[in-house]
């Protein structure tokens, strides 16, 4: 089932969208904290965004620019600016898509399920975990923070994904070579040691200094 994030201060036409969308079986989150729609779109994990372009706080251009920052799920905007300029705009902004308003929710849904196909069929689902504001995209292998974004190998985003999926708890060393091994690639626990190691001074460097936490006898955690 694909999620569908929808960023539109109008409540009808917000709960209209909804409606139609779930009776097609889609989930679907509408965004009510317009000054945080990105700790929403965290949250919620959508496969597909409509966006409206004037919001309360901050347009649509911004949300979709932040969007684009850690993840290329596809955005359609969903505007009565329908002119040129804003077309362009939203494009140049990182959109996939433009509908003017009023329009048919039936064409709404083909040009969603037209563009879920074209995204989805070979790229698989995008995937961001998120921890003190360090965003984790499994799709891109990335880690932004702060504006930075770091390009992580096969073995750091897999250490990082298992922390962050089990940020409550400490994860064992055996857990985490058990998910190395998954590269196909001999690891003993000096590779695992090399790679942790490895892997916070890159996140030192971009400003997360103590992310990764060792706990003597048992294994690791982040902060």
């Amino acid at each position: 089932m694909y999620r569908i994030l929808i960023v539109e201060d109008d409540e009808i036409i917000a709960r209209s969208i909804r409606k139609h969308l779930e009776r097609w079986d889609y989930e679907v989150s509408a965004a009510v904290d317009f000054a945080n729609v990105m700790e929403e779109f965290i949250n919620f994990a959508p496969q597909l965004v409509l966006m409206d372009i004037k919001l309360p706080f901050y347009n649509g251009y911004h949300w979709c620019a932040e969007i684009r920052r850690i993840s290329k799920v596809p955005v359609i905007f969903l505007s009565s600016a329908a002119d040129n300029m804003n077309i362009v705009m939203a494009v140049n902004m990182g959109g996939d898509d433009f509908i003017a308003k009023p329009f048919d929710l039936d064409v709404l849904t083909v040009k969603i399920q037209a563009m879920l196909r074209r995204s989805y069929d070979f790229t698989g689902q995008s995937v961001v975990l998120e921890h003190c504001g360090a965003l984790l995209n499994l799709t891109e292998a990335t880690l932004t923070y702060q504006q930075e974004k770091l390009e992580l190998t096969k073995n750091e985003l897999r250490i990082l994904q298992v922390l962050m999926e089990n940020k409550e708890n400490v994860v064992s060393r055996d857990t985490l070579m058990a998910k190395l091994w998954e590269s196909d690639a001999y690891v003993d626990e000096n590779t695992l040691s090399v790679n942790v190691n490895r892997l916070r001074k890159k996140l030192e460097a971009a400003g997360l200094e103590d992310f990764i936490l060792t706990k003597k006898g048992l294994g690791y955690r982040i902060r």
